[in-house]
């Protein structure tokens, strides 16, 4: 296997996971800052070792597969994180649907590419914008600065959801005809 700067990011990402757990857990007044910022720090190598593999062309079958694994893994313990904090069904739906949304595209992309048609189900423009919000939104209910970034951070976490509930029916609706052939 070789190592390259973009599977090291992603590395680097699975790596900062148990850190901003242990951030959210400190009994400090600037622990939900440095839970945010490490969250922030690992959102942003998600979108770095994306670019700099198709940049530098230094894709590998091991990038390939521990990068979405890192980005959904590190994005779920956020969302397990603050529906912990807010302990509130308006926090814990959004995040158990989007959770939810991740397993049941990973499954449907992993049976479409069985059938030689991932293609079919890859990544979208709105799956793109709804990670953006996701992670935004979590950086903001993690940091917890004040009411208003709190508010703002709820809001587009709102917004996330209903473009995970959108994007989730477009890739289902786009592999349709084969969910449902006999």
């Amino acid at each position: 296997m070789q190592f390259n700067i973009p599977t090291l990011l992603t590395l680097f990402r699975v790596i900062l996971i148990p850190f901003f757990v242990v951030a959210f857990y400190l009994p400090f007044t600037w622990a939900p800052f440095a839970c945010a910022l490490i969250f922030f720090v690992a959102a942003i190598t998600d979108w770095f070792d994306g670019y700099l593999a198709r940049r530098w062309n230094q894709s590998t079958r091991f990038g390939a597969f521990l990068d979405p694994v890192a980005d959904k893994v590190m994005v779920a313990i956020a969302m397990v994180l603050v529906a912990e904090h807010y302990h509130a069904w308006w926090v814990t739906l959004p995040a158990a649907t989007m959770i939810a949304r991740e397993i049941i595209i990973s499954a449907l992309r992993e049976w479409m590419a069985e059938l030689g048609k991932r293609s079919n189900v890859a990544v979208s423009w709105i799956g793109k914008v709804k990670t953006t919000a996701q992670m935004a939104a979590l950086v903001w209910m993690l940091w917890r600065p004040n009411e208003w970034v709190e508010y703002a951070g709820i809001g587009l976490f709102m917004v996330a959801a209903v473009l995970t509930l959108w994007s989730m029916f477009q890739y289902l609706n786009a592999a349709r005809g084969d969910l449902l052939e006999q």
